[in-house]
């Protein structure tokens, strides 16, 4: 750990990735202040992994993560990886335990225990926080930087780690404003949109079978190509649909969606047969019971909610006519719906609903082996601020950890 490096830090935003930014800079002997907006640092920490805190992932790779440049990514996760992310923590205190999927928890299952022990260190390495310290512009004035806050007040520091985070839930302070803040400093930004998030979608029976949940498969179809799947536990809404699967595939979705091209959603709501199994199984339950009404024939085996509709979406009017009765291309439609459920995506829900944010300030303009700007020395990125999210599964807040440390680290360096 360095001593008395005489640089002044300014970390703007006290989430995962500035706490983790300024513990890094104190480490190397920097003084760091923090300059968070909200009441608190560390609010969002407490609501992941559903108040658990999903540290991080044992089967993380580049793949888990989207963005303008893999490479770039896999630059900062080399340099401060899951095991170096694992140690830190439980140095600190945290002990871990390893879930499906990989997922790393705290073992007290508490995320309040994170942020207990991040803000213990912040005051152990003598990191200043100021709260309630909204920066609404920030200026170079004599070789350093000279920041402005939204009530008139001024700070000075000799390097500024920009962790302002993105525009993904709002109610939890986060609100964008740093990407006007680097703009302005030269910066150009990949327009942000919502990911891990719900999908609207284009279909007028949704209030009828909103709640209903089945294990299936989705896929994401533009131009008649799969570009995304995902399997699991799929909810209906009365706009559109969620579930884990849905949310891992929204960032596909919405960036389909804003570069103007037409996307799909489609739900397989029988995975555990083929088509051909499927289909000999009911040609035998219609004909077992050839008197039963359609619809009520396939209780039981699909919800009974979702049954109306789906024979209806598959042209058959009358749902209560006699199983015996379907003919074999009514049924070879009913086939194709159970395996191949097509809706146009409208969009998704907004900002409020979105765990992450895709987009954000283009990687090709930092550093990656330092987080630096490539336009404005001692300037620094880290965290959801940056052009890049990760998948569900404790990605994102390894990118905190992971680019937060860097930059940290690298600002504090005296010859930078």
């Amino acid at each position: 750990m360095g001593r008395d490096s005489g640089v002044r830090v300014a970390v703007i935003g006290g989430g995962a990735a500035g706490i983790m930014a300024a513990i890094a800079a104190s480490y190397q002997g920097a003084e760091v202040t923090i300059l968070e907006k909200n009441p608190r640092v560390g609010r969002k920490i407490l609501a992941t992994g559903n108040g658990r805190c999903n540290l991080t992932n044992v089967n993380l790779g580049t793949v888990n993560y989207h963005g303008g440049n893999p490479a770039f990514i896999h630059s900062v996760l080399e340099r401060f990886s899951v095991k170096k992310t694992i140690d830190f923590f439980e140095q600190l205190g945290v002990a871990h335990k390893i879930e499906k999927g990989g997922k790393v928890f705290p073992f007290s299952d508490q995320a309040s225990s994170v942020l207990d022990v991040l803000r213990y260190e912040l005051d152990r390495v003598g990191v200043q926080v100021l709260c309630g310290a909204a920066v609404n512009n920030i200026k170079i004035k004599n070789g350093s930087f000279l920041i402005e806050f939204q009530d008139g007040e001024k700070f000075n520091a000799d390097r500024v780690i920009l962790a302002s985070g993105g525009k993904a839930a709002p109610n939890l302070g986060s609100n964008g404003g740093g990407y006007a803040l680097a703009k302005n400093l030269g910066h150009s930004i990949v327009e942000p949109f919502p990911a891990l998030v719900q999908l609207k979608l284009a279909a007028e029976f949704l209030k009828q079978i909103k709640g209903i949940k089945f294990d299936g498969d989705a896929e994401i179809i533009v131009e008649n190509r799969v570009v995304g799947k995902a399997s699991g536990e799929i909810l209906f809404t009365e706009y559109g649909a969620s579930g884990p699967p849905v949310l891992a595939l929204s960032r596909k979705a919405g960036e389909c969606l804003q570069k103007g091209k037409a996307a799909w959603l489609k739900l397989v709501l029988i995975n555990t047969y083929s088509r051909d199994r499927l289909e000999h199984y009911l040609i035998k339950r219609f004909s077992d019971n050839p008197e039963k009404e359609l619809a009520f024939n396939f209780v039981g085996f699909i919800n009974k909610r979702l049954v109306p509709v789906m024979l209806r979406g598959a042209g058959i009017s009358d749902v209560r006519k006699p199983a015996g009765q379907v003919s074999p291309a009514e049924r070879d439609r009913i086939l194709h719906l159970l395996q191949d459920w097509r809706f146009p995506i409208k969009g998704t829900t907004s900002w409020p609903a979105a765990q992450v944010t895709a987009g954000g300030i283009n990687v090709k303009e930092i550093h990656p082996n330092t987080m630096e700007s490539k336009i404005l020395p001692k300037l620094f990125f880290a965290g959801e601020v940056i052009d890049v999210d990760g998948d569900c599964g404790g990605y994102n807040l390894q990118w905190a950890w992971s680019s937060g440390f860097v930059a940290g680290w690298s600002s504090a360096q005296v010859g930078n």
